[in-house]
């Protein structure tokens, strides 16, 4: 006998975004990101609960990632004038695994994969031996 349970999907995006389209979650793969000093701050900033804290936030183009104590936030700009934005949103107690490979002499970037429940693998590739060790332990602390 088969037991089947049905979970809806958590909502994470505020607008439907076509795929391939910058950086949101129909687009798994995020290349070279850089770290950003506070570009995305202001952004983000109203969507912050109280006591949650912008740990780092990085740039790929035009959009960007902002991972805080509890969730990971994907910035898409769109358009010409890049005054739409899409937002979307991951709580860390939603990644069910995630894996790291470090920077080594040839290669200087450093990759996170994480797994999330209902949605799938998510590729984060950074630039420039980006320590990723803050996020990894935030992750760990909400799973």
């Amino acid at each position: 006998m088969y037991i089947c349970l049905l979970v809806p999907a958590p909502v994470i995006s505020h607008h439907d975004v076509a795929p391939g389209m910058g950086i949101d979650f129909e687009n798994k793969k995020y290349l070279k990101l850089k770290e950003s000093e506070g570009e995305f701050t202001d952004l983000v900033g109203g969507m912050l609960s109280p006591g949650e804290k912008i740990i780092r936030s990085y740039k790929a183009g035009r959009d960007g990632v902002v991972f805080t104590d509890r969730r990971l936030i994907a910035v898409n700009v769109q358009g010409v004038t890049g005054k739409q934005k899409t937002l979307s949103v991951i709580p860390y107690s939603k990644i069910s695994a995630y894996s790291v490979q470090t920077a080594s002499v040839l290669d200087m970037d450093s990759t996170l994969t994480v797994w999330v429940s209902a949605l799938g693998e998510f590729t984060f590739e950074f630039s420039c031996r980006t320590d990723v060790s803050g996020i990894c332990r935030c992750i760990n602390g909400c799973g």
